[in-house]
């Protein structure tokens, strides 16, 4: 199956249909309703014509014990852009052959698919993530490798996109994926804003196969780190040494190293280059600064760095995302 193209067109996304079995997880399509669910059109945002399928229209039980009403049939699977398949509670029990059909139709027609947690074993056991990269909740992990030994499982990530199908781990790495996708239909932008609206982190992206390899929280907690993270951010048109963020925290260069890293996840320098690559997207969406001016003002210090660190970490250019994004 191909693995080179995007995920989602920017064009493509207008309707988006939520497709549950015969039992659902709230929190996990609660997720899908947030993202696509919401007319947030008063406060610039996009709004998509969303639906919650299933076989039959009805009500179905949810995992928390109290029953959700499906208003809408596999038909409206048929009609939309982008297919969500959320948290599937009965992983051992065959998938319905009408659900089956459906995503795969979907597929086929070239609707992109997002699964949330353990929404992936449906779309495998539809053959849609034969020869894929995917993932999963990690506790679910090894049983959807052994159960569909065609899939490439990948471990201790949030989310994995691989052409059309894009699968997010464990419950809320869901709310990553969504705005993963609404990121690639809308620009940074766009999905900055859906997530203070959400009030969750904006981006928590990974490297050059798409994925996230760890969380990069907005707000440290720890003592003193937020503080040196907004007067770095204030300048990362400038050289930066970790060094120097250190003297700023008044820690050792080894100490700060080990408090940002139980804060945020993440070491030092991998934080500014997510940094500074998330202020060359704005940059490059927003004004019409060319590619070198671009690197100047996020200090990567030549256009050539910067399109090497936009091809390890995004997988495309700095001028194919203006294309893409752009206005």
């Amino acid at each position: 199956m191909p693995t080179s193209r995007n995920f989602l067109p920017p064009w493509q996304i207008r309707s988006v249909a939520a497709v549950v079995g015969d039992r659902v997880a709230t929190f996990e399509l609660g997720i899908a309703c947030q993202a696509f669910g919401l007319d947030r059109r008063d406060d610039g945002l996009p709004a998509y014509d969303f639906a919650v399928c299933g076989r039959r229209p009805g009500p179905v039980l949810s995992t928390s014990g109290f029953a959700i009403e499906v208003t809408a049939g596999l038909d409206r699977v048929a009609a939309a852009d982008l297919v969500v398949v959320p948290a599937w509670p009965d992983l051992d029990a065959p998938v319905d052959a009408e659900i089956a059909d459906a995503l795969r139709a979907a597929h086929a027609r070239g609707a992109a698919l997002l699964s949330v947690c353990s929404g992936a074993f449906p779309l495998a056991a539809a053959g849609l993530l034969d020869g894929r990269r995917a993932t999963t909740h990690w506790q679910f992990a090894d049983r959807l490798a052994r159960r569909f030994p065609q899939v490439r499982v990948e471990r201790d990530v949030l989310y994995v996109v691989d052409g059309p199908v894009l699968t997010s781990a464990g419950a809320a790495a869901g709310i990553d994926a969504c705005l993963h996708v609404v990121r690639l239909a809308h620009g940074s932008a766009t999905a900055n804003a859906l997530a203070r609206r959400m009030v969750v982190a904006a981006h928590r992206e990974g490297g050059q196969a798409q994925y996230v390899e760890m969380p990069l929280p907005e707000a440290p907690t720890a003592a003193g780190l937020a503080d040196v993270l907004d007067w770095a951010v204030r300048r990362l048109d400038r050289p930066l040494a970790v060094a120097e963020m250190a003297r700023r925290a008044r820690m050792s260069p080894r100490s700060f190293a080990r408090h940002f890293g139980a804060a945020t996840g993440t070491t030092p320098h991998r934080w500014l280059l997510e940094q500074r690559l998330q202020r060359a997207e704005a940059l490059l969406e927003s004004t019409d600064l060319t590619v070198d001016l671009v690197a100047d003002r996020c200090g990567f210090g030549s256009p050539d760095t910067l399109r090497h660190h936009f091809a390890r970490r995004r997988g495309t250019t700095p001028s194919a995302h203006r294309r893409a994004f752009a206005g």
